[in-house]
């Protein structure tokens, strides 16, 4: 973990909630955090979900930019055509954020002003570096997993090939470096639970380290 101090000067959105953001790599288990500060009271916004609704948004640019290869039957954006096609090139993968991010970004900040009473509000993204809101954020809780957790957990969730997810897993190697330049305090968790006898004891071990976090940052009940 570390700490580091608050900015100094107050600007334009000085009067909206306290901002947490979580992250991690692919498969490390984020929305079960994500759930975790629900119960607690946090509205959490899935950026990941968010940016379906940016895909559709902008669904002119990518079809000029991708062609029609990455529509379904129906001719609506098939996402994981177009995720195979993108974490296997960079250019591509580079070409797609500069399309998606900036809708993103007005959607976040949308969802941000409809929650001016709540005292804090959490923004759950895989790219959180990359939000409008990362210089604005109070804290960041990274959540971690191993990589045998995490290649289960992307076989259960996505179904998708060894290869595949091998290939996201690779574009993701350097994530935690990002986090621990900015002004934002910054904690580690890990959520290993899978499957097996231990998998309660890892969540309530888990959940504490969640509720000592929000603590500390005076957002806790």
């Amino acid at each position: 973990m570390i700490i580091k101090p608050p900015l100094d000067n107050a600007d334009e959105h000085s009067s909206e909630p306290i901002l947490i953001g979580l992250t991690g790599p692919y498969c490390a288990g984020k929305n079960y955090v994500a759930a975790l500060l629900e119960r607690r009271g946090i509205p959490v916004l899935d950026v990941d979900k968010l940016g379906h609704l940016a895909l559709e948004q902008e669904k002119d640019a990518i079809i000029g930019r991708f062609g029609t290869a990455i529509l379904n039957p129906e001719g609506n954006i098939d996402r994981k055509a177009l995720g195979a096609q993108v974490f296997s090139n960079p250019q591509d993968l580079a070409d797609l954020e500069a399309i998606v991010h900036p809708r993103a970004n007005q959607l976040t900040e949308a969802w941000i002003l409809n929650q001016g009473d709540k005292k804090a509000v959490a923004i759950n993204a895989a790219l959180l570096h990359r939000s409008v809101v990362f210089p604005r954020l109070r804290c960041i809780i990274i959540v971690q997993a191993g990589l045998i957790t995490r290649l289960i957990r992307g076989k259960q969730r996505d179904r998708l090939p060894l290869q595949e997810l091998l290939k996201r897993f690779k574009s993701q190697k350097k994530f935690n470096a990002q986090y621990f330049q900015g002004n934002a305090d910054t904690y580690t968790v890990k959520n290993r639970g899978v499957l097996g006898i231990f998998t309660r004891w890892y969540r309530s071990r888990l959940e504490r380290r969640i509720d000592a976090i929000l603590q500390r940052e005076g957002i806790g009940h």
